[in-house]
């Protein structure tokens, strides 16, 4: 079958669209789809503006911060992260949560991924960067975070990441590019 034509078979499209709730990260709608074949579905969706992150590298190791997370009830090591602002450029965005985050600007930032965290049900698209150009900047982490900021070594990364201490995709993602770039020299 052409691809054309499978795309075609598969696609769904929207009939009607109920908004459940509006908040200030997200929004969640319940679409009814037409399938191919004449049925109908469902499906729940998250929408989310997108969020950007930088795997940044401040004298051959690793920043991140250590905060809270509710909806795991625990303590999470992330490198830092936020949310877009409506229309703002995923790089602005990541050279803002840096600095916000961690009290580190960045002479530079190259994409180094972009990816859909949780397609099934979310929109969200993730844009990680990546810099080893840092200087002092100001930590202004917004009101509500409490953040213990760290540079963990390579060694440390993994074993967070065996303790569940590190457990998010793109701060595993990080780890393993960076551990890519210790071996090969290249992202």
């Amino acid at each position: 079958m052409a691809e054309q034509q499978r795309k075609a078979l598969w696609r769904e499209e929207t009939v009607s669209t109920e908004q459940l709730f509006e908040g200030k990260m997200i929004s969640l709608q319940v679409d009814t789809v037409a399938l191919a074949d004449g049925r109908t579905a469902t499906r729940e969706i998250v929408r989310h503006p997108g969020a950007a992150a930088v795997m940044a590298l401040l004298d051959g190791k690793l920043l991140v911060v250590e905060q809270f997370r509710k909806p795991l009830e625990k303590f999470q090591v992330e490198i830092p992260a936020g949310k877009l602002d409506p229309g703002e450029d995923p790089l602005t965005a990541a050279a803002r949560e840096l600095e916000e985050e961690t009290g580190y600007r960045s002479k530079s930032l190259r994409l180094l991924s972009e990816f859909f965290t949780s397609p099934g049900f979310a929109d969200e698209k993730l844009f990680v960067y990546f810099t080893d150009e840092l200087e002092p900047g100001v930590q202004s982490p917004d009101e509500d975070e409490d953040l213990n900021v760290e540079a963990i070594t390579l060694e440390q990364a993994e074993a967070y990441i065996r303790d569940g201490r590190i457990s998010d995709a793109k701060t595993i993602l990080a780890v393993y590019a960076w551990k890519l770039y210790t071996l090969t020299g290249r992202l």
